[in-house]
């Protein structure tokens, strides 16, 4: 079901965004979609565009009919517009982008906001429509293990295309904007991925239903079932564990998979490991609120938002010695090195029920509110698309 949307006047389509009066109309596209979609763009468009539409914009969000149970017209302040995409992962996000490139200047947007490097593959198309594009770059998505040698390439393609073509360019990380320098020579804005500092939950009825023991302690790992996440290394390391505790994973794969399969056929062999289903919402507050430890393995990640969540939860966490977990800077303890399933072992040993200080949990917190804030990423994004409209930031007209 898609929303109706109007066909522009004469005048409309002949105006420049320039000469049009606040709010700006902001449409949205390389995510899947929102609310509760799994994924870290999903996460990060979740919480960012409620944010900017309750600023006074109008925004517009292209969702993936596969993906929406539900379909609604609006969801916090933020217009969903369902759009068609194959659901095949070769395919639905360029055709997915393409289509929603169209919608966006069917309705004479003001920025065109693409997310991700292979949606960046039609940003040359946006440009020639006359959109003004904003792109963010949220990893190089070619390193995932689960893509082959032509999709790699075509990955490559997006990025080398949204970085040289866009008119601004948001990176979620240092290493992404070496990258976007290295490869496309051009400047970029550091913008992070953010996350709220939540109230813990006393609750456990959501944890009981899943038959997990949060008086006995678990582990605690949240990601989507595919290869570069690393959980197959977890879960071969935690098997070497001694005693009761127990290991909780969180997630789920978008298209079933060998991979997703033989990794919960390997957790049906540990009773003391407990497969959740991708979970939001109240359940995953309460996972989050008393996990004795968390644990994210990767190979791959652009900045993990589950990291952040983690830590605003005050959690002692572990993970792999990689660039993106690095950036956030953790004590040199609380990583090890990707793939070593022995490392692991050893941290999950000494880690498991050591807890954490309370002024590594107040570090955490700092950070949080000085660099991963959502209602300070908010307004700097909107810096950047006043940027791209090419109005001055000492410019009478407000964002």
């Amino acid at each position: 079901m898609s929303i109706a949307v109007s066909a522009p006047s004469a005048d409309e389509r002949t105006t420049s965004p320039l000469d049009r009066p606040d709010p700006m109309k902001i449409f949205v596209t390389g995510t899947r979609g929102i609310p509760d979609i799994p994924g870290g763009v999903e996460k990060h468009c979740q919480e960012l565009y409620p944010l900017i539409a309750a600023m006074g914009h109008e925004v517009y969000l292209a969702t993936r009919r596969p993906y929406v149970a539900e379909p609604r017209n609006e969801w916090r302040g933020v217009r969903l517009i369902h759009t068609y995409c194959p659901r095949c992962k070769s395919l639905e996000a360029i055709v997915h982008t393409f289509v929603a490139v169209l919608k966006a200047r069917w309705i004479c947007a003001d920025i065109v906001h693409v997310h991700a490097v292979g949606p960046g593959l039609m940003v040359p198309l946006a440009r020639l429509l006359g959109l003004r594009v904003v792109v963010t770059n949220h990893g190089p998505d070619y390193d995932r293990q689960k893509w082959g040698l032509a999709a790699k390439s075509m990955l490559r393609l997006g990025e080398y295309l949204g970085g040289k073509f866009a008119h601004e360019v948001i990176v979620i990380s240092k290493v992404i904007g070496d990258i976007v320098a290295m490869r496309c020579g051009r400047f970029s804005h550091l913008i992070h991925n953010g996350v709220h500092l939540p109230e813990t939950s006393t609750s456990t009825h959501r944890l009981e239903c899943f038959g997990i023991d949060a008086a006995s302690g678990y582990i605690l790992a949240v990601a989507r079932f595919v290869p570069e996440k690393g959980l197959h290394d977890l879960i071969e390391a935690f098997a070497q564990l001694p005693g009761d505790m127990q290991l909780v994973i969180a997630g789920d794969a978008d298209h079933p998979s060998d991979y997703s399969n033989s990794l919960k056929k390997r957790a049906q062999r540990d009773k003391r490991i407990v497969l959740t289903g991708y979970i939001t919402g109240d359940p995953l507050h309460q996972l989050y609120s008393h996990a004795n430890l968390f644990v994210l393995p990767s190979y791959h990640e652009g900045l993990p938002i589950a990291l952040l969540e983690a830590m605003s939860y005050g959690l002692p966490v572990l993970v792999s010695d990689i660039p993106a977990n690095r950036e956030v800077g953790l004590a040199s303890n609380r990583y090890f090195p990707p793939g070593n399933i022995e490392a692991l072992r050893e941290k999950l040993l000494k880690f498991g029920n050591r807890g954490i200080s309370s002024d590594e949990q107040e570090q955490y917190r700092n950070k949080i509110i000085g660099e991963y804030n959502w209602s300070v990423i908010a307004r700097q994004i909107l810096a950047v698309y006043k940027k791209a409209l090419g109005i001055s930031l000492n410019s009478n007209r407000e964002i």
